[in-house]
């Protein structure tokens, strides 16, 4: 029979992927329930963009992108065409949900203790070196004109992989999950940090300094718990032109006025045990509109790439085509799996006793999905037009289809292994009134 006071772990000895709290685990099912409706809408978005692109009607799809709606905003810089509203602004929606996620992780979530953040930083550090490693490799071997994307592999879309793991894995270990979660929430900031350092052009530094005004009096209202719209929300647009004025990319605006909202709610709240806190409340009425419109729009107008016409044997061999791929499907695993065994190695912490270091390969590539955020990227380094545009495109959409295909064999199969455990132990219960020895999977 299971002990259910089990014995503590011996001094010094920690494990990874332990289970977290109730209210975490609570949490990670809320998000895993509403992405995997995101990352439908997302997949559809995308789906759509390519039927339309590659169909005869093709050039309206790109007049669609290329539309100015206000011509008249080029004092603010805001003569945008709808690719680019959809880009700058619409992803800002994303951004401030991340940017909850974010605040949320440091303060109440896995991020506020080191010893627990250390392992999804490294992993997420590997998963990002690695890729970028092997982008740069490629492209010096081919020439080394396409240097400047060599950030879009490291990306990782934590709407789509959070989406394939629900929907594949409801049997997995919830620690799985939460690592997954926080990984993706360490890329995130780790991706927005290189958006800001690398790929910001014309920097004013002048509007930048206006934009935190209105942060400050955002931020000035929520923590006062002032949610009143007709307030939060011009703040908020107001941040955005000035950050996009500067030069900076927009959707930094959305992560600054995230990181402003308090996560806990005073005794009580936030933890489980009371009312949520605003960044929690915040979160719960703004990822529906991300996830189900501003992501889906944003991928309807990023991932449309046109084949009608092209040389597929160039665009397999263009060495910004395989380093994208490669970097996304190779480098995220082997710098994720092969950063947490070496953490695993060289410090006294071991893999706690429900998961297999399959599972942990599973979950590595479906880190590869770099969907959003890589496309975003993609854009700010070869633009949404021509040749490399569209070759960046169709990588980044290969490179995420083929590790999600290969994450949903690994997964699937530690599934059904979960699965059967799950079944043994509930006739166990249902027999005995208690569950046998619970037996590692094997993996």
């Amino acid at each position: 029979m299971t002990d259910q006071n089990p014995p503590p772990e011996p001094r010094g000895v920690r494990r990874l992927f332990a289970r977290t709290s109730w209210p975490e685990a609570r949490f990670l099912a809320d998000v895993l329930r509403t992405e995997t409706v995101g990352g439908a809408l997302l997949l559809l978005g995308a789906v759509v963009a390519l039927v339309w692109a590659n169909s005869p009607w093709g050039d309206a799809y790109a007049e669609l992108g290329r539309w100015v709606p206000w011509s008249g905003g080029a004092a603010l810089h805001l003569d945008l065409d709808l690719a680019t509203w959809a880009a700058d602004g619409l992803l800002a929606i994303f951004f401030f949900v991340v940017g909850l996620e974010l605040k949320r992780e440091f303060v109440a979530g896995e991020l506020r203790d080191p010893r627990r953040a250390a392992l999804p930083v490294v992993a997420a550090v590997g998963g990002m070196v690695v890729p970028a490693l092997i982008f740069v490799g490629v492209n010096v071997a081919g020439g080394g004109d396409g240097l400047r994307g060599w950030a879009i592999p490291t990306a990782t879309d934590i709407a789509f992989a959070l989406a394939v793991l629900a929907v594949i894995g409801a049997y997995l270990p919830q620690g799985l999950r939460a690592f997954l979660l926080t990984l993706a929430v360490v890329d995130d900031l780790l991706a927005i940090t290189i958006i800001a350092v690398f790929y910001t052009d014309d920097f004013s530094v002048l509007p930048l300094l206006g934009a935190l005004v209105p942060i400050a009096l955002f931020g000035l209202l929520v923590q006062r718990r002032r949610t009143w719209w007709w307030a939060l929300i011009p703040l908020a647009v107001v941040a955005w032109t000035l950050v996009h004025s500067s030069g900076v990319h927009a959707t930094v605006a959305g992560v600054l006025l995230g990181f402003t909202v308090p996560v806990l709610a005073g005794k009580g709240g936030a933890d489980g045990r009371g009312m949520p806190g605003l960044a929690e409340h915040l979160e719960h009425v703004w990822r529906p509109i991300s996830a189900g419109f501003a992501v889906p729009v944003f991928a309807f107008f990023a991932a449309g790439v046109s084949l009608r016409g092209a040389d597929l044997g160039a665009v397999v061999t263009d060495p910004i085509v395989l380093g994208i791929v490669l970097g996304l499907v190779v480098g995220k695993c082997v710098g994720i799996l092969g950063s947490t065994w070496l953490l695993a190695r060289f410090t006294r912490a071991s893999l706690d006793e429900d998961i297999s270091w399959s599972d942990l390969l599973g979950v590595s590539f479906l880190a590869g999905i770099g969907f959003t955020v890589s496309l975003l990227i993609g854009e700010l380094a070869f633009g949404s037009d021509g040749v490399e545009g569209d070759n960046v495109k169709a990588a980044v959409l290969a490179g995420s289809l083929i590790s999600a295909l290969l994450a949903t064999v690994v997964l699937r199969r530690r599934n059904k292994i979960y699965r059967a455990v799950a079944l043994k132990e509930q006739v166990d219960l249902d027999q005995d009134g208690v569950p046998d020895v619970y037996q590692k999977p094997g993996g």
